[in-house]
């Protein structure tokens, strides 16, 4: 497979629409994660820095979209009597995935942070748009360095709006810029000051669905082919009954027939109980999978401001090259486990 085809949209979510700047989707993440920062009780994701990468425009303009855009999912809801406040989070809820980003986000980072306690030493986000994991967690510069690989325009679009924002970056963060139409993940890591001796994290979100499963597949042995044993990746997909007419839920459908309709409709999904086997083929060992149900008992339980769990949204840890894996992971009293350590 050439490397062209198996890295279409590799870098992920802020690699698909790219203009001058940075993508249109890296800056609707950074405002979903920054909404939820400033609004969402209990927060299940804090990032407080994601506010301040971000234009007071850019804000205004996507606040009144999202309200706008409630009446192609709910026509029948009515939010005039609502405090402007209420208004946007009922159209968030309704109308986003949100609770994808910010679930993903809280499931890789807390992976993330347990496998730096057992030696990981270097964490790779593939299409890292304006994430901020480095700049809040200096207490790490010693102990991760950070490779955030993206879009050479979002990449510089994101040093300036820290410049303006009058955050430094740290000594540990290394911009990887990437033109994915003419490499691989494994090239760009080559000429940087990433080691192929040491086991790594990589974090591909918000991308699978957009990929034929070949390329999917393809991506991930590409990846276990420059990680160390006892890497890991954390990764999202959407299962089976989303692309089935009779199950997929209103949301998720009006979702998907808005992205196809911009040229960017999703078109694949797996099996949660034949995905590990196929992961082992490329040589990954499922660690953990967190379908709709866990993510609703492990992050949304006792909430009453209608925020969820993604309905066909699936979470998935997977770490490299052990045919049992070297990372223990502890389950919260009341989640229960994955059904036979599968998805």
């Amino acid at each position: 497979m050439k490397a062209a085809v198996i890295s279409v949209r590799l870098a992920g979510n802020s690699m698909m629409k790219q203009s001058a700047g940075a993508s249109r989707t890296a800056v609707n993440v950074a405002l979903l994660r920054a909404l939820h920062a400033e609004d969402g009780e209990p927060k299940i994701f804090n990032d407080y820095l994601a506010g301040k990468l971000v234009t007071p425009e850019e804000r205004a303009d996507f606040e009144s979209i999202v309200v706008a855009s409630l009446e192609l999912f709910r026509s029948e809801a009515d939010i005039s009597s609502l405090t402007p406040v209420s208004r946007l989070r009922h159209s968030l809820n309704a109308t986003t995935t949100q609770d994808l980003l910010i679930t993903r986000a809280r499931f890789t980072e807390d992976h993330l942070l347990k496998c730096v306690e057992r030696g990981v030493s270097q964490y790779v986000i593939l299409g890292a748009g304006l994430d901020t994991f480095a700049l809040r967690r200096p207490d790490l510069q010693d102990r991760l360095t950070v490779f955030e690989v993206d879009h050479p325009a979002t990449q510089e679009s994101k040093r300036a709006r820290l410049r303006a924002a009058r955050l430094a970056c740290p000594p540990n963060l290394h911009f990887l810029p990437a033109d994915f139409e003419r490499e691989n993940v494994v090239e760009v890591l080559r000429r940087s000051p990433y080691r192929t001796d040491r086991a790594a994290f990589f974090s591909w979100s918000g991308v699978t669905y957009y990929l034929a499963a070949e390329i999917v597949f393809g991506v991930l042995r590409s990846i276990r082919g420059i990680a160390a044993p006892g890497s890991c990746v954390a990764f999202d997909y959407l299962d089976l009954d989303a692309f089935d007419p009779l199950k997929v839920s209103a949301r998720i459908r009006v979702i998907m027939e808005r992205v196809r309709q911009i040229g960017e409709p999703m078109i694949t999904g797996f099996d949660p109980d034949r995905l590990p086997a196929k992961l082992a083929e490329v040589g990954f060992h499922v660690v953990e999978g967190l379908g709709p149900e866990e993510q609703r008992s492990r992050y949304f339980s006792g909430r009453r401001d209608g925020f969820t769990a993604p309905e066909h949204c699936h979470l998935v840890l997977a770490e490299a090259g052990h045919l049992r894996p070297s990372y223990c992971t502890d389950l919260p009293p009341s989640t229960p486990p994955p059904r036979g350590r599968s998805i």
